[in-house]
């Protein structure tokens, strides 16, 4: 777990005095045999069932034994006996929550038909059932709490694999052939071991009742031993006479759990909070003479020979080169699965283990991106680049109002006060034309509508004046109004601080009408680059099969609309040759063989030259 969060915890009132009350029962459980184990067995007969006094604190037992002390050399078997139980409660939990991901789907929904049975039964009743089965003591409460507490944990492990099991690396590995066991321990529990761990923390409280409870009822630790629960119950016998004997180890009990407890949610709550509190530390404000301007020659992105691969290897994509330079629009356009968004999260260092990014150049405004440092690389990026995402329903997080989420960009990279970053958000908002932007402000995401949702992250991609915008499907989702609307302002926008935009669009038309340029990617590489207002004319047949798909004003309603025959390449198991070739018209013999390199901005060994698209009909739908 990250360190910030348990320091976050710390500061907390509430965490800090949960975390001293945990330290010092740890350390009793260590010390307080070692110190104090001759003081507890002591027999003293002439001080038998005596009330507490200045000699001993909370009186004596039966045989005359000082309960105080007791209960401090108490504390190991009880702390020990509750750890172990936890434990083994948490291996079997993680070992039923993950039996889909081991075992297979089929035997997962069996092994989770057993768990939610299990969990519909209250614990007490399970570590009771168990402790029949196992036997009376120590070795069987141990069991018997831990198989009882393995239920809750396994559908918490359950429901959180579940949910990064179906996020895209993870299929890819899958793809790549990465072993089960591999999978879950290098891709899946990571990325649910914060959750899973706090959960245990505020578990280990409950055990320790639990443990108590057992032995009270005369079914955990035997004598001679002793721990919490049995002093419980030798206690009750004289509670009328000497309430003391009893009201020590309640207390013991009832603060330790309580400390476990209440630290744990202290953990969880400092996690929750982590991601929306504001950075304490502050970026120094970046100034106009802190870094030259690059030269106009200079582009604002350039890119050569990226390729990005994941384990297998599968290499989604392949060798793309391009350059944006300042106030340039270009569109990339191809069918799912070409590499389009691929491309542009290695562009923002957004890809994430196991995958891996490789390019010859890969420049943002004259710095490389994947040798620099990470600091400066974040204030780069954070400051000058853009990103508008392809969900506005995902955009935001539902937790914060918008004008502190848009205020965080500024209270970090620029080191502003609250007030005037909020401040700044505010006129944004206004700049994306979002009506009663102050208002809006203060109201949460699930206020906004989609396209509003949408216009407030393009208006977060300018609180720090960037010099490029990356739009993943920015209109998808939308309405053809509110489409339009949020095109218009990015033009605006471009057009306002002459910022660089790369538009990844299936919509070959929006691209026509916003871009200076159209890149057309296919199983990972650029198959044609060519000036959007040469759409007409392209060469590449795979261009014409896009551009023949998209039906307009002129298109004859008599006649099927025009598909691309076939399934688009598999990144995993490319054809040999251009990987269009099966599905291409054109193709000859020296088309499955070799793949043609990018000449001219085409790559292709037989380009259409001077041919209507009307005529390049590839297939049509049935």
């Amino acid at each position: 777990m990250p360190k910030s969060n348990w320091s976050a915890a710390l500061r907390r009132p509430l965490g800090a005095s949960a975390a001293v009350v945990v330290v010092a029962v740890l350390a009793l459980a260590v010390f307080a045999p070692l110190l104090w184990s001759d003081r507890a067995a002591a027999l003293d007969t002439n001080q038998i069932l005596r009330g507490p006094s200045a000699e001993h604190w909370m009186g004596t037992d039966g045989l005359g034994r000082d309960i105080f002390f007791r209960v401090l050399v108490a504390t190991r078997l009880s702390v020990e006996l509750a750890l172990a139980a936890t434990a083994i409660g948490v291996a079997t939990g993680l070992l039923l929550g993950t039996a889909a991901v081991l075992l297979g789907r089929r035997a997962g929904r069996l092994v989770s038909a057993a768990v939610d049975i299990a969990v519909a039964f209250p614990g007490l009743l399970l570590a009771l059932f168990f402790a029949v089965i196992f036997g009376v003591g120590a070795r069987g409460s141990v069991l018997a709490i831990g198989l009882a507490i393995a239920p809750a944990f396994a559908r918490l492990t359950r429901t959180m694999v579940a949910r990064v099991a179906a996020l895209d690396y993870v299929a890819a590995a899958r793809i790549a052939g990465v072993g089960r066991f591999r999978l879950l321990g290098r891709h899946i529990l990571p990325n649910v071991a914060e959750p899973l761990v706090v959960n245990a923390t505020i578990t280990t409280g409950s055990t320790m009742l639990a443990f108590a409870g057992l032995s009270f009822l005369g079914l955990g630790v035997q004598s001679p031993d002793y721990d919490w629960g049995r002093l419980l119950r030798d206690g009750l016998d004289v509670l009328y006479l000497h309430p003391a004997a009893a009201l020590a180890p309640t207390v013991a009990v009832v603060v330790a759990g309580l400390a476990f407890s209440l630290f744990g949610e202290a953990v969880a709550t400092a996690i929750g909070a982590d991601t929306t509190r504001h950075p304490r530390r502050k970026a120094p404000a970046p100034r106009p003479t802190d870094a030259p301007a690059p030269q106009p020659a200079e582009p604002v992105l350039a890119v050569e020979n990226l390729h990005v691969t994941f384990p297998g290897p599968v290499t989604p994509v392949r060798g793309v080169s391009f350059a944006l330079a300042r106030g340039e629009s270009v569109g990339v356009v191809g069918e799912s699965g070409s590499g389009k968004s691929l491309t542009a999260l290695a562009v923002a260092q957004l890809i994430e283990e196991p995958g891996q990014v490789h390019a010859d150049r890969l420049e943002f405004l004259g710095q490389s991106l994947p040798g620099a440092d990470s600091r400066a690389r974040r204030q780069l990026l954070g400051t000058a680049f853009a990103m508008v995402f392809q969900d506005p329903m995902t955009s935001f997080n539902p937790t914060q109002r918008v004008g502190n989420q848009l205020a965080e960009v500024a209270r970090y990279h620029q080191g502003m006060t609250r007030r005037a970053a909020f401040a700044r958000a505010v006129d944004r908002l206004r700049a994306v034309r979002l009506p009663g932007a102050e208002r809006r402000a203060r109201q949460y995401p699930h206020e906004f509508s989609g396209g509003m949702r949408q216009r407030a992250m393009i208006g977060m991609g300018l609180m720090c004046s960037p010099a490029l915008i990356v739009a993943d499907e920015p209109t998808t989702a939308l309405d053809v109004t509110v489409q339009r609307r949020v095109l218009r302002l990015l033009a605006d926008v471009r057009a306002a601080d002459d910022v660089a935009i790369l538009l990844i669009s299936h919509d070959i038309g929006v691209v026509r009408r916003m871009c200076d340029r159209v890149l057309v990617m296919y199983a990972g590489r650029i198959v044609e680059d060519l000036p959007a207002a040469e759409l007409d004319s392209a060469a590449h047949p795979y261009t014409r099969a896009l551009l023949a798909a998209v039906p307009d004003m002129m298109t004859d309603r008599d006649r099927p609309m025009a598909v691309i025959p076939g399934r688009p390449a598999d990144p995993a198991d490319l054809p040999p040759g251009c990987p269009f070739a099966p599905r291409c018209p054109l193709a000859s013999e020296r088309c499955t063989t070799e793949e043609p390199p990018l000449v001219h901005g085409v790559a292709c060994w037989h380009p259409v030259v001077d041919v209507p698209r009307e005529q390049i009909r590839v297939g049509e739908a049935r």
